[in-house]
């Protein structure tokens, strides 16, 4: 997916509806989570990278704020963005 069709949805849904957001992969089984905005999400933007923390992962980001709960996807890997 290219940064205007991941900004638009962002934009549309910015919390989802369970504040997660499932991603489909082109080559990996899909995973849910939410995207997250850091000091560096303008420029990781620019390069079509997404810092996003897994549903498993989110209750421990939420108390801790680490970044360590989070991954960054390349978002030319998704092949789809929905809420669950």
């Amino acid at each position: 997916m290219t940064v205007q069709q991941i900004e638009k949805f962002i934009a549309l849904h910015p919390k989802g509806a369970s504040g997660s957001v499932t991603i489909s992969f082109k080559t990996r089984k899909n995973v849910q989570g939410v995207f997250i905005q850091t000091p560096d999400y303008e420029e990781l933007k620019k390069k079509n990278f997404w810092r996003i923390v897994m549903s498993p992962n989110l209750d421990d980001y939420i108390r801790t704020k680490s970044l360590s709960h989070a991954r960054i996807f390349n978002g030319l890997e998704f092949s789809k963005l929905s809420i669950p």
